[in-house]
C-alpha cells in the first residue's frame, strides 16, 4: 500500500463520526481501558490528544513526545501531545492543538484535523479523546522543556505493523493489568498511548 492510499485509508476510517466504535467488540478485553458505556456515570477529568502524522518524503511519521523526568505524573513516558481540556478551550480539537503548540511548539496552522478514535480512559482519572491529524511539513518546534524532554518520529508503517505490538502483563495498585507496549530504538512505548495506536491499527484493519 502506498502512501497515497494509507492517507485515503486513514480518512475514510477515522474521519470524524467514523471511527470504530468498539464497546460491542472483544477487543476490549486485549485493550481494556477503551470507553464503555457506562463510563458517562464516572467522574473523569477530560483530556485530549492529537495523533500527528507527518508527511515526510521518506514516508508517514507519527510525532511523539517524552515526558520530562521531573514530572509529577508519568515521568519519562513516551505520549502524544495533548493534555487536559481547559473551560475556556472551543472544543477537544481546540485543547489539542493548543497543547500541542505549548508542548512543542508546532503551530496549528500546519494540521489537519481530520478525525478521531475512540475515548480512552486512565487508572489516574483522565478521559482521554484521541484526535487524528495530518502535518505538512515546513514547522519547527520548540520544546518546552518544563514538560516535554524530547520529541521524536517513528515510521507510521512500525506502528500499524502486528509484529511490533507487544502484550504484557503487570500489576498496579494490586491487581493485575494486561497492556500493549511497542519499542522502538530506545523508545518505549506503552500504556494509554499504545492503547491508543491499537484502536488505531484496529480501526483502519479490524
Amino acid at each position: 500500500m502506498s502512501d497515497d492510499e494509507l492517507q485515503r485509508l486513514l480518512r475514510e476510517k477515522v474521519s470524524f463520526g467514523r471511527a470504530k466504535r468498539r464497546q460491542n467488540r472483544g477487543d476490549l478485553d486485549l485493550n481494556p481501558h477503551l470507553v464503555r458505556p457506562q463510563s458517562a456515570d464516572k467522574h473523569l477529568k477530560p483530556a485530549a490528544v492529537l495523533v500527528p502524522i507527518i508527511d515526510r518524503p521518506d514516508g508517514l511519521k507519527v510525532l511523539f513526545t517524552r515526558r520530562a523526568d521531573h514530572l509529577a505524573r508519568h515521568a519519562g513516558q513516551v505520549s502524544f501531545p495533548g493534555g487536559r481540556v481547559n473551560d475556556d478551550d472551543a472544543n477537544v480539537i481546540d485543547a489539542a492543538l493548543r497543547e500541542t503548540e505549548e508542548e512543542v511548539g508546532l503551530p496549528r496552522s500546519f494540521v489537519d484535523v481530520f478525525g478521531d478514535l475512540d475515548t480512552y480512559e486512565t487508572g489516574t482519572g483522565f478521559s482521554i479523546h484521541p484526535l487524528v491529524g495530518f502535518v505538512r511539513e515546513g514547522f519547527d518546534l520548540k520544546i518546552d522543556s518544563a514538560e516535554v524532554a524530547e520529541a521524536f518520529e517513528v515510521p507510521l508503517r512500525f506502528l500499524l505493523n502486528r509484529d511490533n505490538h507487544e502484550q504484557r502483563t503487570g500489576t498496579w495498585q494490586g491487581t493485575e493489568r494486561r497492556y500493549f507496549a511497542m519499542t522502538y530504538g530506545r523508545h518505549y512505548i506503552w500504556g494509554a498511548t499504545a492503547g491508543i495506536l491499537m484502536n488505531l491499527h484496529e480501526s483502519l484493519y479490524g
